[in-house]
């Protein structure tokens, strides 16, 4: 319809970075609080003399909370507004980040690290959608991949903090946990700055709001571009005009139905794949490096390495997918992430074994930055942030899982061998993503996802 294609005739300019940086930020904390946790644990078991089991489960704490907070915002995010969740999952976060921090014992502890990872989780499923949604479809694989490319800046900073502030006192692991905190500052500046979702508020049947929104961003990008605003061309593409409330039970039957099935499938596998090989390896890293000799502080220095090839990883895959599209870009990480993996389990050597492992995380994350452009591309738009928030949720099975299967492999399989498997499910996804993945480069959202057999579908669930 006309509104939506004046949205997107629009350049990207200072408006729309602006909402880069802030749902930017939002995802460098969610990294940092994923990241956190590896530095934690050793401060943890000798604070309340846990066992192996326990320090297990603070590590597998903040990905179950993610998998419950993915799912929650994206069916609150169809149902209330993605503007509402992205705040209130940040305050929920940012408070069960403090109690960890002032946590008596054990079980507050584990308990407010679940909290704390549902709140993070919730967050990071809905950024994403919501930021493409004001992106002109020829910029948004970089915008929405640079946008994911802020998750670095968290590890970088994790790793920093479990470096400097956590051996540097004896609560220094309490102080890191209220530093992770402190984005809860940034809710006043979100409150008065973030407009709702205009495609959100078209397919709520709020037209008034969605048009006050269009017109201050097309005012917001006249002044800052200093030029006139390309002229609206035709809209061709019409958004669903009946929209489903949403629920469990809905958003599943539909993603699982005839019409979405391939498209679901694909990125649940993919998510699942970069999720299982990112948790497995960022989760051992430290221990395999303190294995082959290396003092923890060593070890967290090497780490620091490891974590700042996040950051061309993400960056470069960000430019590559609106040359290469979505899911070429996503393959060729993914091979990039096998051959590294493969690579990474020859070595023995701990420098050798850093150098592999930072090009294996240039991979890794360069994949997520393909990932996150590709999800919300894929889903219409009364469905998109519940169908991200389930596919997050669903790799997120992947982080809880690979802890575990990788740490009972390596007494059979060894270092060799935990990282072959990782390699195996890697290929996988290529296999998965280069026969099956839909090509979104330069597509509007309306043009890949309200058109045909999917909106037909939605209409017949509100019979």
């Amino acid at each position: 319809m006309t509104l939506l294609a004046r949205l997107d005739r629009l350049p990207l300019s200072r408006p729309h970075y602006k909402l880069l940086l802030i749902g930017g930020l939002g995802y460098t904390f969610d990294g940092m609080d994923s990241a956190i946790v590896a530095f934690l644990l050793p401060s943890a078991k000798a604070v309340w003399h846990l066992d192996n089991g326990q320090l297990g489960l603070i590590g597998s704490a903040t990905p179950f909370g993610f998998l419950f907070g993915a799912i929650a915002a994206g069916l609150l995010g169809d149902r209330i507004g993605r503007k509402k969740v992205m705040m209130y999952a940040l305050a929920f976060y940012a408070v069960f980040s403090v109690v960890a921090a002032f946590s008596p014992n054990y079980e507050v502890f584990l308990g407010a690290r679940v909290l704390a990872g549902a709140g993070a989780g919730a967050e990071s499923a809905i950024i994403a959608p919501f930021l493409s949604e004001f992106v002109p479809a020829r910029r948004r694989g970089w915008f929405v991949g640079a946008l994911a490319g802020f998750f670095s800046f968290g590890f970088v900073a994790a790793a920093l903090i479990g470096r400097f502030v956590v051996p540097s006192m004896p609560e220094g692991w309490r102080v890191a946990q209220l530093i992770t905190a402190l984005p809860i500052v940034m809710l006043l500046w979100w409150r008065r700055s973030l407009p709702e979702s205009p495609r959100f508020l078209l397919a709520q049947g709020r037209d008034a709001e969605a048009e006050r929104v269009v017109s201050t961003l097309e005012r917001d990008v006249e002044k800052a571009t200093g030029t006139a605003l390309p002229p609206v061309p035709a809209a061709d593409a019409q958004p669903a005009t009946q929209t489903p409330k949403v629920n469990l039970f809905s958003a599943l039957k539909f993603l699982w139905s005839p019409a979405m099935a391939r498209r679901t499938a694909v990125i649940w596998i993919v998510w699942f794949v970069i999720t299982f090989s990112y948790y497995g390896f960022f989760s051992w890293i430290p221990t395999l490096l303190v294995d082959r000799g290396i003092t923890v502080t060593k070890s967290f220095e090497f780490s620091i390495i490891i974590y700042l090839a996040q950051v061309p990883g993400y960056f470069s895959a960000a430019w590559l997918s609106e040359r290469l599209d979505r899911k070429h870009t996503i393959a060729l990480y993914l091979t990039g992430s096998a051959v590294s993996a493969f690579w990474l389990s020859q070595m023995n050597a701990p420098l050798a074994i850093t150098l592999a492992g930072a090009v294996l995380s240039f991979f890794l994350n360069g994949t997520y930055a393909g990932v996150y452009s590709y999800t919300p591309e894929v889903f219409p738009t009364w469905i998109r942030a519940s169908g991200t928030g389930l596919s997050s949720a669903f790799g997120r099975v992947g982080s809880i899982l690979a802890p575990t299967i990788i740490g009972l492999s390596a007494a059979s399989l060894g270092f060799a061998g935990v990282f072959g498997l990782t390699t195996a499910v890697l290929v996988a996804g290529v296999v998965c993503v280069v026969v099956f993945g839909l090509s979104t480069a330069g597509r509007s959202l309306e043009e890949l996802t309200e058109h045909g057999a999917p909106v037909a579908t939605a209409k017949e669930m509100t019979k």
